[in-house]
């Protein structure tokens, strides 16, 4: 950690890595066309994987709750601040994901943190992919657990990890699709590794939920010989496919109970305004009628997938929004990221420490809301910036 004095000399030196970062200000709502600092912009740059964040039926639907319930919980859930429209949400979630029970957290970090930190401890181990969440790293690391990382996707790693360690209690930990890959965890293998290891398994399905299985019921029900036990935790996002915000924890009943007794950032923290339940129990509705979303997102990444032939650039095998289109160099990506941001096209250079070092990327995200010709100029401005146009 640099000492006030070093700040200036550090900041300087992470500009010459190229890894320099500063946050564009959007003014207006999110979507596929956007208004950026002061541009008018194609934007394949969010997670609104559905195009709900802007949905006329969700604002509506928070609108209404606001006016009846104002705007803000006013306490945390275990105060005054569990509201009935929480409540609600609650018991959908867990049917909609089909687990016992479910619970409701301000954001998918949070959630990490405390279901980590409420089951493990010092003489505890923690295993973890290598292309895991940042938050999913800093939860292991926080829980005071011992903190294991098995080479991405290698069960056979993972299986000899389990089986060497001594650890009284053992969590399994993976994201259900990898953020800046897109590639999908092995699900039903993994909660087989657990029940054999009587350990648990914790799936962070913030970029599956309302994109994949029926209906968009996420990961879980994608990996369709997967049978939930008593072992398995599920988290997910309501602020990507969903359109809204925060995230919930489901499981068993008994897992709930105890995340709701010692799950730190659950219990010491101010629960999200009810009217922001209220949109999400609508956007729920909306994912499970949804199909023609999920249809047309599919097609579109196929597109991509076939336009990007000929480019000097790899694209990561992915069947999910998340479409990463490998570079290199952190310079490099940077230079084709405004080579776009030129054309009227924002798509993000993703670098280190977020990815591998030497494959600095552009995380191209795809969304129900684009359109075939808002695929067709992002890939004829790919092929230009290639060949030098």
């Amino acid at each position: 950690m640099p000492a006030p004095a070093e700040l200036g000399a550090r900041l300087a030196e992470i500009e010459a890595q190229g890894l320099k970062r500063r946050r564009r200000v959007l003014e207006g709502g999110q979507g596929a066309h956007v208004r950026v600092d002061g541009r008018e912009l194609l934007s394949f740059a969010s997670n609104d994987y559905l195009g709900l964040a802007n949905n006329a039926e969700l604002v509506a639907e928070a609108q209404l709750a606001a006016g009846r319930f104002g705007v803000g919980a006013g306490a945390s859930h275990l105060l005054t601040g569990h509201h009935a429209l929480h409540e609600r949400l609650e018991v959908e979630l867990a049917a909609f994901v089909g687990l016992p029970a479910a619970l409701l957290f301000a954001s998918g970090y949070m959630a990490n943190l405390g279901v980590l930190g409420a089951l493990l401890g010092r003489h505890d181990a923690v295993f973890a992919d290598r292309l895991n969440h940042a938050s999913l790293v800093d939860a292991a690391l926080l829980s005071r657990a011992r903190h294991h990382r098995y080479p991405h996707l290698d069960l056979t790693a993972l299986d000899r990890m389990l089986g060497e360690s001594p650890a009284r209690v053992k969590l399994i930990a993976t994201d259900a699709v990898f953020s800046m890959d897109g590639d999908i965890a092995p699900l039903a293998e993994l909660l087989d590794l657990a029940q054999r290891h009587d350990a648990w398994l914790y799936v962070d399905d913030a970029h599956g939920f309302g994109v994949l299985g029926r209906e968009g019921r996420g990961s879980l029900e994608h990996a369709s010989s997967l049978t939930p036990h008593p072992s398995l935790i599920y988290m997910a996002t309501l602020g990507k496919a969903a359109g809204v915000f925060g995230a919930f924890v489901a499981g068993s009943e008994a897992l709930i109970d105890w995340l709701i007794h010692k799950a730190r950032p659950y219990v010491y923290t101010t629960a999200s305004p009810p009217m922001l339940a209220a949109a999400v129990s609508r956007s729920l509705r909306l994912i499970r009628a949804g199909e023609r979303r999920r249809e047309r997102l599919a097609a579109l990444i196929a597109r991509l997938k076939s336009g990007v032939a000929g480019l000097p650039w790899r694209l990561l095998p992915s069947d999910t929004p998340i479409q990463p289109l490998v570079v290199g160099g952190n310079a490099e990506a940077v230079r084709l990221s405004e080579a776009l941001l030129a054309r009227d096209i924002l798509v993000p250079a993703i670098r280190p420490p977020t990815v591998p070092a030497g494959t600095a990327r552009l995380r191209i995200s795809l969304s129900a809301a684009h359109t075939e010709a808002d695929v067709d100029r992002l890939l004829t401005a790919l092929h230009e910036i290639a060949c030098g146009d």
